[in-house]
This record gives structure tokens, C-alpha cells and sequence, in this order.
């Protein structure tokens, strides 16, 4: 996972721990399986603090940002079949020859960006 730290000179960001697709803030104050929010267009979720200092998930219910997690879109491998259902003597058919599957690439961290904020002392 990329991890980019704001300002780059900064002392007092959120401690968090990636391990397989889980991310967890706070020594287990929140936790969750980030493959779990993937999907085909890219996420952004923002951790904040909320009035009492307990962290929650989106700026709507926060008080102040400590982070912010970007997972992109969910990528595709295409690969061309032979469809099963063409008939080549069929002049009134709208099938095609072949046809599109479309798998999606198994998710990874790897390509996950999270951004922290240095939280007020």
C-alpha cells in the first residue's frame, strides 16, 4: 500500500496496520476488509475523529481527518470466447460469433493509496 504522510515532516499521525485486506486504525478502535468496499469505480473513505475522539468512518459524522483510504477500480481481464448460442445460418439473429467475458483481477493492497493527517497534539 502506498502511504503518503501530510505534512511530510509531521510527528502525530493515527498508527494503523495493514495485514492481508484488512486495515486497522488505533490498535482495533476500527477495523475493516478493505477488499470489501472495492468496486468498479474507485473509493475514497475518510477516517475522522469524531467530538468524543473515537474514530468513524466519512467526514459527515467527524470532527477532524487522520485519514483517508483511495482504493481504485476494480480492474477486468477481457478474453474473447466463441459464443454458444451463434448460429451462422440464422440471417435474422443479432448474436456475434464471439463473446466478452470480463473476470475481475484479484484485489491487492498493493495498489490501495492511504493518505494520513497529522492529528492537533
Amino acid at each position: 500500500m502506498n502511504v503518503i504522510y501530510s505534512p511530510e515532516n509531521g510527528k502525530n499521525f493515527i498508527s494503523f496496520e495493514a495485514e492481508g485486506k484488512t486495515i486497522d486504525f488505533a490498535d482495533g478502535e476500527l477495523a475493516f476488509r478493505v477488499d470489501k468496499r472495492e468496486r468498479d469505480e474507485e473509493v475514497v473513505i475518510d477516517i475522522c475523529k469524531d467530538y468524543t475522539g473515537g474514530l468513524v468512518m466519512g467526514a459527515g459524522n467527524g470532527e477532524s481527518y487522520v485519514a483517508q483510504l483511495t482504493i481504485p477500480a476494480r480492474e477486468y481481464e477481457e478474453t474473447e470466447k466463441p459464443n454458444p448460442g451463434y448460429d451462422p445460418d440464422n440471417e435474422e439473429g443479432t448474436e456475434q460469433p464471439t463473446i466478452t467475458e470480463r473476470n475481475p483481477v484479484p484485489f491487492s493492497m498493493d495498489k490501495c493509496t492511504l493518505t494520513l493527517w497529522e492529528m492537533e497534539v
